[in-house]
């Protein structure tokens, strides 16, 4: 038996580090459906150690654009690195190793329906490590208090849980292995908007303790202005504007200025 090793030292934003390095680098990116581009000559950086916050009108791209990182999606044109690697240049070794380094939060948790919320978290370590089944049980208990998911619930199937839950879940098998970088797609979705803040200061809270970067796709101006270091703006198939909040309020740009300056945005004015 074989345990998974410590990996590279986590070191939160507030202790140091290079803030400057690119976790996350997309240059020149395009990607189409047929004849239909999704985006086109796209770039993006996401620094270490931050919160981004990706946002878009509804079918602009955004979770198109997080799964193409992730090779999910295959690009056109362009060239994607994660860790300052190109992740195309990568053989398969590599490549495996690289995905270690990070999570994934889908969605709608993307739990697997038959298996219970133990066994969802414990698929990463089972597929990348050589565990005994109560060191499993015991590294996937220690996720569930990670992110505040109470252990009664290990057991349960995930049709058994609300979608809070289902979401707790899903970020804890986002974190089975210990990654540097997390991604999450539109992660408050579904949720009451306690439940919504809950979750952000959760995210905001690993990110802190952890070291972690966290990519976030989200169309929740909550959320942009609670836990996001930037935002990134999707739009006419670009990224048009990647700055915090408050530079975001004055960009002049037409769907920008709406979305953040329209009728929701406005009641968080003066509160950037």
């Amino acid at each position: 038996m074989t345990a998974p090793s410590d990996g590279p030292r986590r070191i939160p934003p507030t202790e140091g580090g290079n803030a400057d390095e690119n976790v996350i680098e997309v240059h020149d990116v395009t990607v189409s459906f047929g004849t239909f581009n999704v985006f086109k000559n796209l770039d993006l950086e996401v620094k270490r150690g931050e919160i981004l916050g990706f946002v878009g009108a509804s079918g602009a791209g955004k979770s198109v654009l997080m799964r193409t990182i992730l090779e999910l999606v295959p690009k056109q044109h362009g060239t994607i690195r994660l860790f300052g690697k190109d992740i195309d240049a990568l053989p398969p070794a590599e490549s495996a190793e690289l995905n270690k380094r990070y999570g994934v939060l889908f969605q709608m948790g993307a739990l697997f329906s038959s298996l219970t919320v133990l066994e969802n978290i414990q698929v990463p370590m089972r597929e990348n490590h050589n565990m005994s089944p109560r060191l499993m049980d015991e590294l996937a208990l220690m996720k569930l208090d990670m992110v505040g998911l109470a252990r009664s619930a290990a057991n349960k199937l995930p049709s058994e849980l609300s979608g809070g839950m289902i979401k707790r879940a899903g970020l804890a098998r986002a974190l089975a292995l210990d990654p540097e970088l997390l991604f999450v797609d539109e992660p408050t979705s579904g949720l009451d908007p306690i439940g919504a803040a809950a979750f952000d200061s959760l995210i905001k809270g690993l990110r802190d303790t952890l070291g972690l970067t966290v990519y976030m796709v989200t169309h929740d101006l909550d959320s942009l202005y609670s836990v996001c270091d930037r935002v990134a703006v999707l739009a006419d198939k670009r990224v048009v504007a990647a700055e915090p909040v408050q530079k975001l309020l004055d960009f002049d740009h037409p769907w920008v200025r709406e979305y953040f300056r329209g009728v929701r945005g406005r009641r968080f004015i003066g509160h950037a």
